[in-house]
């Protein structure tokens, strides 16, 4: 059990927004409730995801169109964006015109590029990828690529899996059903040779034992944030790949390419919502390895993580909600307490892996049990 301190530079609670009450944003939701320093307003166009918010008794409200939108964002210190990935470029743009800080979870690389572009000028933070992959593993990549000398290769793999596989394909949807997709269908960021590069999704399989489970790993879209955009020239090769179980990889296939189906995205989704249930039984594995030269010495070094769910004031958060939401959280609090820039676009290479773990909410990566906070 481990008890989360408040942040100690101020004593006024921060009015924050959090958009979308699915379960990633009910997560985030309670994470800040129960830290006692956030005055919440949760808002979605769902009435019914609305209510289960509400009963935590916190304030939401119903979104309808733009100019409801935007109230539920004016005069607030942050919006935490939980929506899909395409709200992610306009809710940004209105949070840099209101001065708001904005933090989201999107893997879409191109709604990242577009954020950077609005964050020229903005007066506020624009941080978006807090989440697990792109967010934690990106903090992860760069302290180690920062421990060499000079750095050869740093290989980053996550997965979200259900700890009780069945059926062919061994997964569970644990996440956005559209993400997902994103991730399958998209290119791929690498550096490569030295380069930066796109490579395909699906491809690059390998197979690995971590503590005596046998995976295997393929490249899938957004992981790697802005990273690639730091280590260029300073790395031969980076990649990520998403972590699934022997023979997740020949389905998809199969499914992308051989049946065409990555060309009807919104069928896709129809299918794998129909016929793979969700499950709140998942479990997150981290892995990431980098080799290069230390003190003239050609060494290797790795970090690794298995984080199950939790309960938190009673209520049972999956693996995925909770590193989801502790992620976003941890980005708040550390722009909050002033140890990240207080303007302009902020990626995941600015906050330390140490300033992440011991924040209160990041420490849910290496916390097992029951949360308070």
């Amino acid at each position: 059990m481990t008890t989360f301190a408040t942040i100690s530079n101020s004593t006024a609670r921060r009015a924050i927004t959090i958009l979308g009450a699915g379960h990633i944003g009910f997560a985030m939701a309670l994470l800040l409730q129960q830290s006692g320093d956030y005055d919440i307003l949760v808002a979605d166009r769902d009435p019914a995801r609305l209510a289960e918010v509400a009963a935590l008794g916190i304030s939401t409200r119903l979104v309808t169109d733009d100019a409801s939108l935007q109230a539920a964002i004016d005069r607030r210190f942050a919006v935490l964006n939980a929506l899909p990935f395409h709200r992610a470029v306009p809710v940004a743009t209105l949070c840099a015109r209101a001065g708001v800080h904005y933090f989201d979870l999107t893997e879409d690389v191109a709604s990242t590029q577009a954020i950077r572009a609005l964050a020229a000028n903005a007066p506020s933070v624009l941080m978006p990828q807090c989440g697990l992959a792109p967010g934690f593993i990106g903090v992860v990549g760069n302290d180690l690529a920062r421990r060499f000398d000079t750095l050869n290769t740093l290989s980053m793999r996550v997965g979200a899996l259900p700890r009780y596989p069945q059926g062919a394909l061994r997964y569970n949807l644990t996440w956005s059903t559209e993400g997902l997709i994103n991730e399958y269908c998209n290119p791929c960021e690498a550096i490569v040779d030295g380069v930066r590069t796109t490579v395909p999704a699906l491809e690059g399989l390998e197979t690995f034992a971590l503590d005596g489970v046998e995976y295997e790993a393929f490249n899938t879209s957004g992981g790697l944030g802005t990273l690639t955009e730091t280590l260029a020239g300073k790395a031969r090769q980076v990649d990520y790949q998403s972590i699934r179980y022997p023979g997740h990889n020949a389905i998809l296939k199969l499914l992308l390419n051989d049946l065409r189906l990555r060309d009807r995205r919104d069928l896709l989704k129809d299918i794998l919502e129909t016929a793979i249930p969700t499950t709140d039984q998942d479990v997150i594995v981290v892995f990431a390895t980098a080799s290069g030269l230390k003190g003239g010495r050609l060494v290797q070094d790795s970090y690794s993580a298995r984080i199950m769910g939790t309960k938190l004031a009673g209520h049972t958060l999956s693996a995925i909600q909770l590193t989801t939401a502790a992620g976003i959280c941890t980005a708040l609090d550390l722009v909050a307490a002033g140890r990240l820039p207080q303007c302009g676009f902020v990626g995941q290479e600015s906050v330390a892996l140490p300033d992440f773990l011991a924040n209160r909410f990041g420490a849910a990566y290496a916390t097992e049990g029951e949360l308070v906070l």
